[in-house]
């Protein structure tokens, strides 16, 4: 009888400590999160799964999660870094005067008659400055006609951002590592 009891605790005990890593991973290092809505097509579809890496410092053209409000997260890339001038004209991007390739953009400009992105700075955005604030980020989606971002709703504080996320594990047939 004494032996059963034992291995009662020694499982209870191996499982509680099974639970206890499993929360601590999720609340502090990864955490699963579904792509809702159109906003970063066609680097991320609707519905995809991915994970979130809470550990990692956003950087420039990485893609992250953030609280949008207290009951929305969005999903959107980092685009401007603190104290960087952004300008958009002729859909090409502007980082405080040097342009940068958007590989990312490349089959949506291939179908999209016209500009894909329209001409803008950071003056024209909620932003209202010249250079995205200290200890903010200026992010966009890829589906540009069709994402709310921070040309709409400002400077993203960096203390509301999540974690970075690169690696769609659903649907299976879909898994992939995504690099800017």
């Amino acid at each position: 009888m004494d032996n059963s009891r034992n291995e009662i605790w020694e499982w209870a005990k191996s499982l509680l400590i099974g639970i206890l890593l499993m929360v601590l991973i999720r609340t502090f290092i990864l955490t699963p999160i579904v792509v809702d809505g159109a906003s970063m097509n066609t680097t991320l579809m609707d519905h995809d799964r991915m994970i979130v890496n809470k550990l990692d410092k956003p950087e420039r053209f990485d893609i992250v999660v953030f609280h949008a409000s207290e009951t929305e997260d969005y999903i959107k890339r980092v685009i401007g870094l603190p104290g960087d001038r952004i300008e958009y004209k002729d859909d090409t991007l502007y980082i405080n005067g040097a342009a940068y390739e958007e590989p990312y953009l490349d089959e949506q400009k291939n179908n999209t008659p016209g500009l894909l992105t329209k001409n803008f700075t950071l003056e024209d955005t909620p932003v209202a400055a010249a250079t995205v604030p200290e200890g903010e980020i200026f992010v966009m989606g890829d589906n540009r006609a069709y994402s709310k971002d921070s040309r709409m709703i400002g400077a993203i504080p960096l203390d509301q951002v999540i974690g970075t996320t690169n690696i769609v594990f659903w649907p299976v047939g879909e898994m992939k590592l995504i690099r800017h």
